[in-house]
């Protein structure tokens, strides 16, 4: 049983950190040992999600509790009210010492990795030199020191947000870690997928490894005539590697190693391995920098009177249907890592499996913090979910026994030129998703002036089909499932007050003329 102190929360989150690279989540891709210890000495989640899988939205869900059509930020041109309420003004207001480090990503940019430009309280920008993920680290042990002419009120509780760049493109990672992951990573099995069985949408996506990565994302240049071209950002107008082998020399921007090739499926996989090399180098960083953070808690002996969570803005895909990037509600953006330790309540090595979503991380910490959560916001505790008794099993209360087992997800941003991720929303249950797919020509936001109109359903068991190869929403034995999914959905959305694209009345009375088979 927790005493009646108030703990600390030390809140990390990196940037696009897909689950399947930490190695607790037992996909064997990558070791994170640091990672890993907040697993073994706490709870580990399967079925955290993301409501808008894009970084601005996500980070304001997390900050206000609220979904992106109630906060305001649907897309990464929002910008957040600074005036609203949040969290962290929530925090201070119930005594708690509050700061955030890092990326905000809320009205500002990406930030580089190496010596990057910082804000401070002041808003004065000031180059610290050095690596991003490094300096961050150090700016949170200093702050939690007292140090740099900053005081803090040691008997106060405290709640740090640390916040990453990485693993986020162009995944420039430190010295230390640049040999790291020689050894060929095993290629995806959806990696060369045609996208039959699907909605359009998959097909049309511009986020293909093989198709649509730049010089600077793997690390590159062209040998051109001789001479050497160095590619720069995509958003900065930069030249995508091409698909096509014959004649292709690419040269390692660090090393000069001169790479050719036999043929387009050879290329393919080579720009696949650069990916993941320079994806998982960056995370090497960010698992040394969370071994810092919880070697000082051991050191100043706060570890048992402090939350530390782990997590990140929202999924990414790793060569998994041939994509890189996040943007779509298919399982590998949607999920959130998530990771927790707080030794006087969670059991060690603890697994929770009920579903959560990032608009109930404020209401938990308001919740660890014994203060009440606003009626505003949307989300609710999983405080209870996390706990296990020595059994392993969850405790019981009448929170967890109506805990609702689904998550809702809605991307705005079809007028994004550069990936064509189509506009859409869904809910997922504990078996079940279904997606809508829109995007209109004129009149809805997220849709691209001059675009087709296109709107299209998909439904996948994701227990039957875990890859998402086969969309069953109009096999007719599925024909029940259809009309308890959209009721689910409907629900959900008159639930938290967002405006539904699709009318499906008909056709979920259609569907259920017949009784619901018991699901």
């Amino acid at each position: 049983m927790a005493g009646t102190k108030r703990p600390n929360i030390l809140f990390i989150m990196a940037d696009d950190h897909a689950s399947k690279a930490i190695s607790a989540f037992g996909h064997g891709i990558n070791h994170t040992p640091n990672l890993d210890r907040l697993a073994k000495e706490g709870v580990l989640l399967n079925h955290c999600y993301v409501t808008n899988s894009i970084c601005t939205p996500s980070r304001a869900a997390i900050l206000t509790g609220t979904y992106n059509h109630v906060n305001g930020v649907v897309t990464l041109d929002s910008k957040i009210n600074k005036d609203l309420p949040n969290v962290a003004k929530h925090l201070r207001t119930a005594g708690y010492d509050t700061a955030m480090v890092g990326k905000w990503h809320l009205g500002e940019g990406q930030g580089d990795y190496w010596d990057p430009t910082f804000i401070d309280m002041d808003g004065h920008e000031r180059v610290t030199e050095g690596y991003a993920t490094d300096i961050i680290t150090e700016k949170c042990l200093a702050w939690l020191e007292g140090n740099r002419n900053r005081s803090r009120d040691a008997q106060k509780p405290w709640f740090l947000m640390c916040h990453h760049k990485a693993p986020h493109r162009s995944w420039e990672c430190d010295d230390r870690h640049k040999d790291l992951y020689r050894e060929p990573i095993k290629v995806p099995q959806t990696f060369s997928d045609d996208y039959r069985n699907r909605a359009k949408a998959a097909k049309v996506a511009k986020m293909r490894v093989a198709d649509d990565l730049t010089y600077k994302d793997l690390g590159l240049v062209q040998a051109d005539g001789g001479r050497r071209k160095l590619g720069e950002m995509m958003w900065d107008g930069a030249r995508k590697i091409p698909n096509g082998h014959k004649g292709l020399r690419l040269i390692d921007s660090e090393d000069g190693t001169v790479f050719t090739f036999s043929d387009d499926k050879e290329l393919a996989e080579f720009k696949f391995q650069r990916y993941m090399q320079r994806y998982l180098r960056t995370i090497q960083s960010v698992d040394d920098n969370v071994g810092r953070m919880l070697d000082w808690l051991d050191r100043t002996g706060q570890a048992e009177d402090t939350v530390v969570i782990y997590t990140s803005d929202q999924g990414f895909f790793l060569g998994e249907h041939g994509w890189f990037d996040k943007r779509f509600m298919y399982e590998e953006s949607f999920q959130m890592p998530f990771m927790c330790r707080y030794p006087r309540e969670i059991q060690a090595g603890s697994v929770c499996n009920d579903m959560v979503s990032n608009v109930d991380f404020a209401p938990l910490f308001l919740d660890w913090a014994r203060t009440r959560v606003p009626n505003y916001m949307q989300g609710r505790s999983f405080r209870q979910r996390m706990l296990k008794d020595k059994s392993g099993t969850s405790s019981s209360s009448a929170d967890v026994d109506d805990w609702p087992q689904s998550a809702y997800h809605r991307y705005w941003m079809h007028n994004d030129e550069i990936h064509e991720a189509y506009a859409h929303y869904g809910i997922r249950d504990q078996r079940f998703k279904l997606i809508y797919w829109y995007c209109e020509a004129l009149g809805v936001e997220g849709a691209r002036p001059g675009g087709e109109d296109h709107k299209e359903w998909e439904l996948f068991d994701c227990q039957e089909d875990p890859l998402e190869l086969f969309n069953v929403y109009h096999d007719p034995a599925f024909r029940d499932v259809v009309a308890k999914m959209t009721q689910l959905l409907e629900d959900k959305m008159e639930e938290i007050g967002d405006e539904p694209a699709h009318q499906t009345r008909s056709l979920r009375t259609a569907a259920s003329a017949e009784p619901l088979a018991k699901l």
